[in-house]
């Protein structure tokens, strides 16, 4: 692969990093500021929690996507390095998915008392796409397992 196409990728996730960041900043120094309504505490600070509890996985799994484009532009893409970052970036996914669903019953319980029945359907969007990114990872760890192994034994023949 070019170095060009794995620069603009490697971008890429940069710059998905940075406005979560960002407002993950601008987010807590907001909270600290406008403290929310009592009536509302119980309920709204551990989906907050939660939410930024779910930063530091989406983190890891940017930094091993960032590895994985570094092992692609070392010729090293048919490796185990490879494949233990795809495990990586699986294990964080789910890791993001588990946490959105236990944020799940808090969000029922704002949208009982703001009676705003779309709140959940929102609410359960980052569980799926973190399980859709999970599966796709999973995917590829497989196929990429299964390339090796045929690399490998293309190797050995002579």
């Amino acid at each position: 692969m070019k170095q060009g196409t794995t620069l603009f990728l490697k971008v890429t996730v940069i710059l998905m990093g940075i406005p979560v960041l960002a407002l993950g900043l601008y987010g807590l120094y907001f909270l600290i500021n406008n403290p929310f309504n009592p009536d509302y505490d119980h309920i709204l600070y551990p989906i907050f929690v939660g939410i930024y509890v779910s930063i530091v996985p989406y983190f890891i799994a940017l930094y091993q996507a960032f590895k994985l484009l570094s092992y692609i532009d070392k010729n090293l893409a048919f490796s185990n390095l490879s494949v233990k970052a795809l495990k990586n970036i699986k294990i964080c996914a789910v890791i993001i998915s588990c946490l959105y669903v236990c944020i799940l019953p808090f969000v029922y319980m704002v949208a009982e008392l703001d009676d705003a029945p779309g709140l959940i359907i929102i609410g359960m969007i980052p569980v799926f796409a973190s399980m859709v990114i999970a599966v796709f990872a999973a995917v590829l760890q497989r196929l990429l397992q299964e390339a090796i192994k045929i690399k490998s034994e293309n190797d050995l023949t002579v």
